[in-house]
């Protein structure tokens, strides 16, 4: 799988790319055809980041994370 940078991750924010993508335990998604993904946000939550601590204020577990094309790995810094 291909590796990224937390900088290469940030550029799939919905707004310098095309592409939408959050990272969650060091694996990359690809959110881009969510709907609930449009424009890189997500309720108060903003693509283009690692989501991993954020996920615990979240309605639902990390099995929402299956519905997505995992793209890659992130880098740890």
């Amino acid at each position: 799988m291909k590796e990224y940078t937390r900088n290469q991750l940030a550029l799939r924010n919905g707004q310098d790319k095309e592409e939408i993508w959050i990272a969650y335990q060091s694996v990359i998604y690809d959110v881009t055809h969510s709907r609930l993904w449009r424009k890189g946000k997500h309720y108060e939550h903003w693509a283009g980041q690692d989501l991993t601590d954020e996920l615990k204020d979240a309605p639902h577990t990390e099995g929402v994370f299956q519905k997505f094309k995992a793209v890659g790995k992130l880098l740890s810094d």
